[in-house]
């Protein structure tokens, strides 16, 4: 039995080539949290994660650097530590 997506009548899709960067700003973002990264020892998946949120709380208050990153005039919102689902 096959599923099908209702699109709204007021709703056009729009298929991205299989590799479109330029069109996700967020992939520009991976070089600026992974330099935190790159020499670290992290003993478990919480360390990580705590390294992680710390380097994009460093980086929401530099806007321009990201804004330069991703080419995109957009401003970081304020970062919220993600709610693990594994954790409830």
């Amino acid at each position: 039995m096959r599923a099908f997506l209702q699109v709204p009548q007021h709703g056009h899709l729009r298929f991205l080539p299989p590799s479109s960067p330029e069109l996700q700003p967020a992939e520009h973002l991976w070089p600026l949290t992974n330099a935190a990264l790159v020499s670290g020892h992290f003993p478990d998946l919480d360390a990580l994660d705590e390294a992680q949120f710390a380097r994009c709380t460093i980086l929401q208050r530099q806007p321009d650097r990201v804004g330069f990153a991703t080419l995109f005039k957009w401003r970081p919102r304020r970062v919220r530590k993600r709610q693990d689902p594994r954790r409830n």
